[in-house]
């Protein structure tokens, strides 16, 4: 059995992005239930906000200008993970986005 991937939340509690953290953990234990083998949050200070799988940085709240949304993040850890993975609704264009 391969070991599952995992996904690290660092998150500044000087900041109080404990909720933040806790919930963007819960869309990605929603949305990958049988392909992550562990999401962990890991407090920290100094406005940090990163989230790592396996190590591998995805978004860092200074580097990327904010906070992820929910679409934009899955995207990210799917494309590390799972990368044939259909997304359904987060991978679909809104109407008047698509090419003509």
């Amino acid at each position: 059995m391969t070991e599952k991937p995992r996904v690290t939340i660092v998150y500044c509690t000087q900041c109080n992005w404990l909720l933040r953290s806790a919930w963007m953990a819960q869309e990605l234990l929603s949305t990958f239930a049988d392909a992550l083998g562990e999401v962990s949050l890991v407090p920290a200070t100094g406005g940090l906000f990163e989230i790592r799988v396996d190590g591998v940085l995805v978004w860092e709240r200074r580097r990327d200008n904010g906070f992820p949304g929910p679409k934009e993040l899955k995207q990210r850890i799917r494309d590390l993970i799972e990368p044939g993975r259909d997304l359904g609704h987060a991978d679909r264009k809104p109407a008047g986005d698509a090419a003509p």
